[in-house]
Formats: C-alpha cells, sequence, structure tokens
C-alpha cells in the first residue's frame, strides 16, 4: 500500500485543481465503454513497484530480460519511461542496448520524449527540450540526478511536479533505488519554480498520488506485442479494489473480459500483478481497457484505454 507525503500531496491536489498544467496538453474525451459481467476476479501475486524482469541500476541486466537482435546480435532489455497523458502519468515501454548502467539508458530514453505514435494517443513531457543528463549515482538506495539547467526552464507550478514526477517513476522502477535526489549543473537543488517545489530531501513515489490515475497501468504499455497469455501490473485505488479489465480487437470482438483486484482500495492506492488468459484469433491492432463501475449505476467510470498489437 502507498501513502501520500502530506506536503507534496497537498501541493499537487491545489494545482491540479486549479488546472495549471502549461507543459503538457490534455488529450480528447475520455472514452466510453460497456461494462461485461463479472467474474472472478484475478489474484494479485506481487507488488508493482519492482518488476523481477528489471535489473538494479548499475548493475548487468539478466539474460532472461534479454532478446538478441537479429541482424548485430546486440541484445536488448525493455525498461519504462514514465510520460504524461493529460494530466496524469502514463508507462511507456523502451528497448535498449544491453548496458550495466541501465538507469541512465532509461533516463536518456525519457530525456529524447514520446514517440510519434505515443503523442498520436496524447502522451507528452513536462521535461523541457534540451534538459541533459549530466551525471547518475546510486548510494544507499538513493539515486543522485544531475540534470543540465533547462531542466528548471519554462512551464508552471504543475508542470514543475510533473517533470520531477517522470524522472522519479522512470528512476525508481529499478529496486536499488527508493528515492532521488535531484542537482541542475553539479549543484544540490532545494526548491523548483516560482512555487518553491521543495527537493531538499530525496523524492519517492508515494509523494505523486495526485497525478497517477485510479488505475495506473505500467505494464502492457501501448503497443506492445501481445500473442497469448500476458503480464497485467500496476497499482489502482477503486472501490473495494476492484476493476474490470477488457481487451478487444479491431472489430471490437471481445477477446477478454474480466474483474481483477488489487491489494487494498476505497481511498488506498494497492498494487496488482496477474497473468491473464488470451488466445489472439487473428493478428492485427487491439485496445486494452481497464476501469471502474460505476457505484452508483454501474457506468464506466475512470477509464484508461491502451493500443496493442495484437500477434499470433
Amino acid at each position: 500500500m502507498r501513502k501520500r507525503s502530506p506536503g507534496m500531496a497537498i501541493l499537487i491536489a491545489g494545482l491540479v485543481l486549479a488546472g495549471l498544467f502549461s507543459a503538457c496538453r490534455s488529450p480528447a474525451g475520455s472514452p466510453t465503454s460497456t461494462a461485461g459481467p463479472a467474474a472472478t476476479p484475478a489474484t494479485t501475486t506481487g507488488p508493482a513497484s519492482q518488476p523481477g524482469t528489471i535489473p538494479a541500476v548499475g548493475s548487468t541486466p539478466p539474460t532472461v530480460a534479454a532478446s538478441p537482435t537479429p541482424t548485430t546480435g546486440v541484445q536488448e532489455v525493455d525498461v519504462s519511461v514514465y510520460f504524461m497523458r493529460g494530466d496524469h502519468l502514463a508507462a511507456a515501454r523502451r528497448a535498449i542496448p544491453r548496458t550495466p548502467q541501465i538507469g541512465r539508458a532509461a533516463l536518456e530514453a525519457l530525456l529524447a520524449g514520446p514517440t510519434a505514435e505515443e503523442q498520436s494517443i496524447g502522451f507528452t513531457s513536462a521535461i523541457p527540450p534540451g534538459t541533459r543528463l549530466r551525471g547518475l549515482s546510486i548510494e544507499n538506495g538513493v539515486a543522485t540526478v544531475d540534470l543540465s539547467g533547462h531542466f528548471a526552464e519554462e512551464g508552471g507550478s504543475l508542470s514543475m511536479v510533473a517533470r520531477v514526477a517522470q524522472v522519479v517513476f522512470t528512476l525508481t522502477q529499478f529496486p536499488s533505488v527508493q528515492g532521488v535526489q535531484f542537482q541542475l549543473d553539479g549543484q544540490p537543488v532545494e526548491a523548483l519554480g516560482g512555487e518553491g517545489l521543495m527537493l531538499d530531501q530525496p523524492v519517492g513515489r508515494d509523494s505523486f498520488e495526485e497525478l497517477l490515475p485510479a488505475i495506473f497501468v505500467e505494464s502492457p504499455a501501448p503497443f506492445d506485442v501481445v500473442s497469448g497469455p500476458f503480464h497485467l501490473q500496476g497499482t489502482a485505488n477503486t472501490f473495494e479494489a476492484t476493476f474490470m479489465v477488457r481487451l478487444t480487437d479491431a472489430s471490437g470482438a471481445v477477446l477478454l473480459e474480466q474483474p481483477v483486484m488489487a491489494t487494498s482500495g476505497s481511498g488506498t492506492r494497492g498494487s496488482f500483478d496477474v497473468t491473464l488468459d488470451l488466445a489472439v484469433p487473428r493478428a492485427g491492432p487491439g485496445t486494452l481497457t481497464v476501469y471502474e463501475a460505476s457505484a452508483r449505476d454501474g457506468s464506466p467510470v475512470n477509464v484508461v484505454e491502451i493500443p496493442l498489437k495484437l500477434e499470433q
């Protein structure tokens, strides 16, 4: 379960209500869907904050997470980078060459920004263009990241919070990192932005609850390839810890629909980590939809749609 840092939570909540997000564009209106019949909730098997296939920062990625590239023989490992989708964080996937400096490689991928394909579904970055990674070190669970001064430029206060969150979530996917300390041009940062976002202490994921959607899916990420049973992982804060998952193909045919239960809910964020059975009848685009059934009338609320690539 995740508890919020009161100071950061109050700041973010106030900024969200004020609608002061000048560095990121909100996507089109919320999608709608029709809830299907209930089934037995999938069993949660572990936390979402420490994916077992992703290596610690500074270590060599495990062989099981690497896949050879046919033309060059270079092995790659999948990592997550975190952007904004509207006013919420969202995970994206990157395949990077196998390297002992996996944390640095993940940050470089983050600074490169969302792809055109990701931008087409509303992904943006609050990190100003031109921001460079100057250095990264890990000690006692704290990553110290040194960025160029561009990181503090442009945007309002909520944009400052969002860009910090993007870096924090990207680094804390690795088990060796629990918090992030920031430097700019080699100098420690105590506050960021005109409103004085405090960064004098290491910052962790719990400080950004208000930037997370009610159902925060970290795997699969948009445009991932799914060809059979797949892993669904993330966190959620829904009524009675339950939400629905539906997967449809390009024709709208429902390939999978079932409830999933997180480790906690009803005001407290819990994790979910389940494997969902799937048979793909034909290759093509698909859409994974997660949503909560309204306690009032059962209609879908807190809807998130993730485009996937279905293969047989």
